[in-house]
């Protein structure tokens, strides 16, 4: 599986990083032009929005909400201290870094952009072995050196999975993550996705429950339309924009709705582990 590796530096100044989200700028800008998918988009700066492989942290600014901070923001320094940001200093709401060693070299080994034009990037400090290629075959000797792999082997980030992820790579990804979990590392000692929870209001994910950031997404989103939470009428919902899911463990195509359960009390769970979802489309 041929990845092209695209030599730059990452930055966050001005901008809003977290776990999994860093703006990327490539020393080459005709690299870009050398990745499948869509056409990627760069700010005035040159500046690319990252979409790190294979792992989902704890949101911490969308929709102007946030997930139970403590584990968002060991994501996000943890990012930081595998690339080698220093002295990071952010405004006093913390939704913007203002100041930081901003530039740090690194690279990211990509395929292609996604349909918001986002590299879709196994993401890299400045390993020796990146420094004179152009083109790579990724084989997991070198993706546990990424940083998506440490994030998951740190307990601080889900496995998220996409069509476009190769075989071999998800199933590395996978089994840290599993190792994570048993051990109770990071947020897995916290984690409710899988576990009935109560939601009645926002503040049972923003501060209460840890759960699935995309589920975190669904539930905000819902909450924002609707003054009070029914997991029964969510989840109705949600089969209204149907999203394909492929359940890995008996390759049984579905949609994500179909994976929420509601207990006799309204609480709900996602029936099957993260690991074992292939998000499609």
């Amino acid at each position: 599986m041929s990845f092209k590796v695209i030599k730059g530096s990452f930055h966050v100044v001005g901008y809003s990083p977290d776990g999994d989200s860093i703006r990327f700028k490539a020393e080459d800008t005709s690299s870009w032009e050398q990745l499948g998918g869509g056409k990627v988009k760069l700010n005035s700066k040159g500046h690319a929005q990252l979409r790190i492989e294979g792992i989902d942290t704890l949101e911490t600014h969308y929709e102007q909400e946030h997930q139970p901070k403590e584990f968002a923001v060991l994501a996000t320094n943890y990012l930081f201290k595998l690339l080698g940001v220093e002295n990071v200093i952010w405004n006093d709401s913390g939704s913007k870094v203002t100041s930081a060693n901003d530039g740090v070299t690194g690279y990211i080994v990509s395929r292609q952009a996604e349909r918001y034009g986002r590299p879709v990037s196994f993401v890299f400090p400045n390993l020796s072995e990146l420094k004179s290629v152009d083109e790579l075959y990724l084989n997991s000797q070198i993706a546990r050196k990424s940083v998506n792999y440490k994030m998951l082997s740190k307990g601080l980030a889900y496995p998220t999975f996409y069509d476009g992820m190769f075989y071999d790579l998800r199933e590395l990804f996978s089994k840290a993550a599993v190792k994570a979990r048993s051990s109770k590392k990071g947020l897995w000692s916290e984690d409710k996705t899988n576990t009935y929870c109560a939601i009645n209001s926002l503040i049972d994910v923003t501060e209460n429950n840890i759960i699935l950031p995309k589920l975190f997404r669904r539930v905000t989103a819902y909450l924002k339309d609707h003054d009070s939470f029914d997991s029964k009428k969510f989840i109705a919902e949600l089969g209204k924009k149907p999203e394909e899911v492929l359940m890995l463990n008996i390759l049984h195509f579905t949609h994500f709705d179909n994976l929420l359960s509601v207990n006799s009390q309204g609480k709900i769970k996602l029936t099957q582990k993260p690991e074992n979802l292939v998000f499609l489309g």
